[in-house]
């Protein structure tokens, strides 16, 4: 049997969840296998942003916060998924769809600005295709 990390670990959990995020339960079991305190299990995960233990949508959206994005325009990208999703960031839609997310950075500074939904990167976007790619998703033609 392969050793994994806790990291590791916390990201598969995750993605078993149906509501993309690591319940008590998931932490239980990992503290328990790997012989660690729980506090160590939550220092890990709540180190990493993209980690969530609180349920989210179906569908994670990450919006770049990064300087290279600001300057590109990405603050009027937030205030377009902000509009067409009717949340705020940290939320998640009334239909579980979508959790509209924040990242300091998404290290794709070459193609600002950029968003992410789930593991696809958009680079760059404009208002138009923000409003494009999220209707392609809520309609199914895209992923």
């Amino acid at each position: 049997m392969k050793k994994t990390s806790i990291l590791e670990d916390l990201q598969k959990a995750e993605s078993h969840s149906k509501e993309n995020y690591i319940t008590f339960k998931d932490v239980l079991q990992i503290s328990e296998n790997k012989k660690t305190p729980l506090s160590k299990i939550y220092g890990v995960g709540t180190f990493y942003s993209m980690l969530s233990f609180k349920p989210r949508g179906r569908h994670i959206i990450r919006i770049c916060g990064g300087l290279a994005c600001h300057l590109a325009g990405g603050d009027k990208l937030i205030n377009k998924l902000k509009e067409v999703l009717q949340v705020d960031v940290g939320e998640t839609t009334k239909d579980g769809l979508f959790t509209l997310e924040e990242n300091s950075c998404l290290g794709l500074c070459s193609v600002a600005p950029v968003m992410m939904i789930d593991d696809e990167p958009y680079g760059n976007l404009t208002e138009e295709k923000v409003e494009e790619i999220i209707k392609s998703i809520k309609e199914g033609t895209k992923k």
